[in-house]
């Protein structure tokens, strides 16, 4: 039972990210908020309004019906105006930044939310229309609905001038890396929270039985809750083959396990589907599932401003900050992560992207895109410089890994230029590294 609430958990959260979602569930209250006026006006609302509220009335049908008309053709123009606006900023924020940022766009809860309120105010607005009675007495005309459309139609102008506001912002690069920061931040300090610093030698899994990946597609997220409940009752030891966002093949191992499992072939292949039930698979990745994520985002923006077409150093700059402070975070967490159940032993593996393979990965590209700006370059030095100064630098081995980072700009940067006053420059920043940095690793010019 524990699995089946986990899983449809999940797959809400999933469902959050889709542009539709919060618009579908809000068009849906504004249909059922129609049908419930509508009930009210059966029962003679309006009638009880005009004899003791009259003002919360609109009492002539011909106003009424010119109103909502007006409404219904005005809140569709809306929507459309909001819709091609959403197109144009994701077209822009594709092909000036990078296409790896339109998930975390496209699932702006803000931007759901507004295009909900003009389809619900849109529907509730034809319903009542629908409602009004061709001839008859006056007070079968639904006078304080028509009042709530007014009311309704003035909220979504409101909301109309900030989706106009919130798209402008948007669309700057400062707010594109400034979200993307902030979102893997928070998913970098709930895992260094949830990580437990206990020794752990767990067991190879080389032996071990594979549970093969059926369908393709990126590892989007591991219900981790599914697999260590599975663990406990089925007495299992987990290793989590792939890293997280890895595209996956069909016919690869996704998961091994170990335990006590009962014989029978239908058994095994009942543990087999549970457990893979518990691996998300998707076209999509989103950096609330994927820290690593943001590195690439971020890093993707920085060599995109430093292409001819765009020039842009400025921004690359603001990417290296970001990329300080988020190497910084990620050098207080380990290398390697477990999940522990209520005895403090792992019982499950998760293989992670080291700080190494990361730092060589951000630090390749950015070598090869931004060695020929003397600015940049001066940038990169003052990053590893205050990575270097962090008290978690010892962990893991960190340092040692920087220090060969340094030593590849280095080499990259001085073959790179030939302007005396940039070496003297380059040389100075090295200097200045020098006194961080052991004797046995040397920076001298080869």
């Amino acid at each position: 039972m524990k699995n089946y609430i986990y899983k449809i958990w999940d797959t809400l959260e999933k469902l959050e990210s889709n542009i539709a979602f919060y618009p579908s569930i809000i068009s849906l209250f504004g249909v059922l908020f129609a049908f419930f006026m509508i009930y009210l006006e059966s029962i003679g609302i309006s009638k009880y309004l005009v004899e003791h509220a009259p003002i919360l009335v609109v009492n002539n049908t011909e106003t009424a019906r010119s109103l909502l008309t007006t409404f219904i053709a005005g809140l569709i123009s809306i929507m459309v105006f909001s819709f091609s606006l959403v197109m144009i900023l994701l077209n822009q924020a594709s092909s000036n930044f990078s296409p790896r940022v339109l998930p975390g766009l496209i699932s702006n809860r803000r931007h759901q939310v507004i295009l909900g309120i003009y389809n619900s105010s849109l529907l509730y607005c034809i319903f009542t229309l629908v409602s009004i009675a061709p001839e008859g007495d006056k007070y079968q005309l639904p006078g304080f609905s028509v009042l709530l459309a007014i009311i309704f139609m003035t909220f979504s102008l409101g909301a109309f001038i900030y989706f106009i506001h919130s798209i402008s912002q948007e669309i700057q690069v400062n707010t594109i890396m400034d979200k993307i920061f902030k979102k893997s931040k928070q998913r970098l300090e709930g895992l260094i929270e949830n990580e437990k610093y206990i020794d752990v030698e767990f067991e190879d899994s080389s032996d071990w039985k594979s549970i093969i990946a059926n369908t393709t597609g990126y590892m989007q997220d591991v219900n981790m809750k599914t697999l260590a409940t599975l663990a406990e009752e089925h007495h299992l030891k987990i290793d989590i083959v792939p890293v997280k966002g890895m595209y996956i093949l069909k016919g690869i191992p996704v998961l091994k396990y170990k335990g006590e499992v009962a014989e029978e072939k239908e058994d095994h292949i009942d543990l087999e589907k549970k457990l893979i039930e518990a691996v998300t698979f998707s076209n999509s990745e989103l950096i609330e599932d994927n820290y690593i994520l943001a590195f690439k985002q971020i890093t993707e923006i920085a060599l995109k401003a430093m292409s001819p077409g765009v020039n842009d150093p400025g921004t690359c700059i603001n990417a290296i900050d970001y990329l300080t402070e988020l190497f910084a975070l990620r050098m207080t967490k380990k290398d390697k992560s477990y999940y522990f159940n209520e005895d403090e032993k792992a019982v499950i593996s998760i293989k992670t992207v080291n700080f190494q393979e990361l730092l060589y990965n951000v630090m390749a590209a950015m070598r090869t895109y931004c060695k020929h700006d003397i600015i940049i370059v001066q940038k990169l030095f003052i990053m590893f410089q205050y990575l270097l100064q962090q008290n978690d630098v010892l962990k893991e081995n960190y340092k040692e890994i920087i220090i060969k980072e340094i030593i590849n700009l280095r080499n990259d940067v001085l073959n790179n230029h030939q302007n005396d006053r940039d070496i003297e420059v380059i040389k100075s920043y090295i200097a200045k590294l020098k006194t961080v940095i052991p004797s046995e690793y040397s920076l001298e010019v080869q």
